[in-house]
């Protein structure tokens, strides 16, 4: 199966639709929906392109799907499920975020902290190569035991490599003028499940617990054993929860 070009069919007929994070591609899916059964017959992953908006990255995927939609995004791709909810609040019949947040960047010196480390990782693209930032990102970005998984590594490293620092510099753009999505979080009807890894430092549970507490229905589940990029590091366990995602109550169509 091709799942950047394929679109799975949830019990209400809902597409299933899987947002990437900064810099990635199908591969972040790749082995969750290895476990995902029949369900992952009719997936589609989306790919950003050169897209430096977030609402304009969750325009492109309402543009290019029709009918109701299932949305699980990791990471960035979690605030652009949120953005697909407040555009198409009457398609997105479930929703999934991962290993993700909700607040705009902050003002002060705090947000400038990050768009300063944003850029040193954007000019060791820009002189080294993707490559070799993509080794210096992920080192905070998995359980400390797995930095050890040369297989897993290389696995992250090779899928930023097929993407440029063009693409870098676009989603970068994107992150740092990302909008606050609590009013969108504190709209949504219905169940929505929050997956995070429980050695996730970047996007940690805390920040997790932070969108529960504007949710009508939240649904909390941690990943035991695993960091930022949890769909990859345990893609079986992720399957499992997704699976009863997909089983669950739909959102409101008046969400």
């Amino acid at each position: 199966m091709n799942t950047s070009t394929t679109t799975t069919t949830t019990h209400n007929s809902a597409t299933l639709v899987l947002v990437p994070g900064l810099m990635c591609d199908h591969t972040v899916w790749a082995e969750v929906l290895a476990h995902m059964g029949p369900a992952a017959q009719r997936a589609r992953v989306a790919d950003h392109g050169e897209c430096d908006d977030l609402v304009g990255m969750a325009q492109q995927i309402l543009d290019t799907t029709t009918g109701p939609l299932a949305v699980v995004g990791h990471s960035m791709g979690g605030r652009v499920a949120l953005e697909m909810v407040r555009l198409a609040p009457h398609r997105v019949r479930h929703l999934a975020l991962m290993d993700t947040g909700h607040l705009a960047r902050p003002t002060g010196p705090e947000g400038e902290q990050e768009a300063a480390k944003r850029q040193a990782l954007l000019d060791l693209a820009n002189t080294q190569g993707v490559a070799a930032m993509a080794r210096t990102w992920a080192q905070g970005m998995v359980h400390p035991e797995r930095l050890r998984d040369s297989a897993l590594m290389e696995a992250i490293v090779a899928m930023f490599a097929r993407k440029t620092p063009h693409h870098f510099a676009c989603q970068i753009r994107a992150l740092l003028s990302r909008p606050n999505a609590t009013h969108t979080l504190q709209n949504i009807a219905g169940p929505v499940h929050l997956i995070c890894g429980a050695q996730d430092t970047w996007s940690p549970v805390s920040q997790h617990q932070a969108m529960a507490r504007e949710l009508s229905q939240p649904v909390l589940q941690v990943i035991a054993d695993a960091g930022h990029m949890a769909p990859m590091e345990k893609p079986e366990a992720v399957a499992q929860v997704l699976l009863a995602w997909l089983a669950s109550e739909p959102l409101s169509p008046a969400a």
